[in-house]
């Protein structure tokens, strides 16, 4: 049997199709689409037309796809920018309507729970671990081991909220730097409360940003055929500092970076470095596993 999940993150949306017929998941076939579904969100808080006809467009592909692959049961999982969008459900049921995509809109507990399940199939959890999501309208933080998460929870710090409403300057200046980081303090303390108690050594990274500081780091790694992988936690800050140091046109320039993520990635490498300053972590890990397989592991239980 084939079964599909799509994620449509606020930046991008996902497709992954895997063949369930030898008890195991086989994935045959992968892709992604910059569709921006939550450009200039924050101003009505509203998916404007510009990115409405991007995504249904792009779910239109998808299902085109879904059908030369004969595929049996298909997910369709929404999260921060269709969630938080006044427009939200015009969006679900226009794509109903046009493409017969069904969207599921999941609170930030159940992406949280979905994005666990997919890390943990990744193997990239040893020991006492906390998890982060970077997405485009929210962040999930998960504390977990290799048996069970402890915390959980989703905020709406994503890299392209974060971005329209502090990144003003380019580089970008200490002051929204600072504006940054001061609202990072005031949103994350629940999340540092725990984390000092809790005491884990690793952040795994959940794919997106840090799929890009690896292939920056290491443009020998191929994301597309691992499921997890160290990353030099050195030489990850070394990458932050000449990343937020650098103005766009200077980072459009540099090897494995794309275009989606010139500009975003510095704000992700912004929250990056003050999780791992503020819970003392002291590894960094990539899981190419996220959202998207967790929704595929759920799919394929019996």
């Amino acid at each position: 049997m084939k079964i599909a999940a799509i994620d449509l993150g606020t930046n991008t949306f996902h497709l992954i199709i895997a063949d369930t017929s030898i008890n195991q998941l086989n994935i045959i076939y992968k892709t992604n689409k910059p569709v921006k579904l939550g450009e200039d969100i924050i101003k009505e808080n509203k998916i404007i037309p510009s990115g409405f006809k991007r995504g249904l467009n792009c779910l239109k592909e998808f299902q085109n796809t879904l059908n030369e692959y004969n595929v049996s049961v298909v997910r369709a999982v929404a999260t921060s920018g269709v969630r938080s969008a006044t427009n939200g459900q015009e969006f679900i049921d226009t794509v109903k309507k046009e493409t017969g995509i069904a969207i599921d809109v999941v609170d930030g507990e159940e992406e949280a729970n979905l994005i666990y399940e997919g890390v943990k199939y990744s193997g990239a959890i040893q020991g006492k671990s906390l998890i982060m999501d970077i997405g485009g309208g929210s962040t999930e933080f998960i504390f977990c081991d290799e048996n069970r998460f402890y915390w959980k929870k989703s905020f709406d710090i994503g890299a392209a909220r974060l971005m329209q409403k502090f990144f003003k300057s380019d580089p970008i200046n200490a002051l929204d730097q600072a504006n940054t980081h001061q609202h990072l303090q005031e949103t994350l303390t629940d999340l540092v409360e725990f984390g000092k108690d809790f005491g884990a050594t690793t952040l795994i990274g959940s794919a997106g940003a840090f799929e890009t500081y690896a292939t920056m780091l290491n443009p020998s790694v191929d994301v597309n055929k691992i499921s997890s992988g160290k990353i030099d936690i050195a030489a990850y800050h070394q990458l932050a500092k000449q990343l937020i140091n650098s103005n766009h046109e200077e980072r459009s320039q540099m090897p494995n970076l794309i275009p989606l993520r010139v500009d975003m990635i510095v704000m992700a490498a912004i929250i990056t470095d003050y999780v791992l300053a503020e819970l003392n972590l002291k590894h960094l890990v990539l899981s190419t596993y996220d959202l998207k397989m967790g929704v595929l592991k759920s799919l394929s239980k019996p």
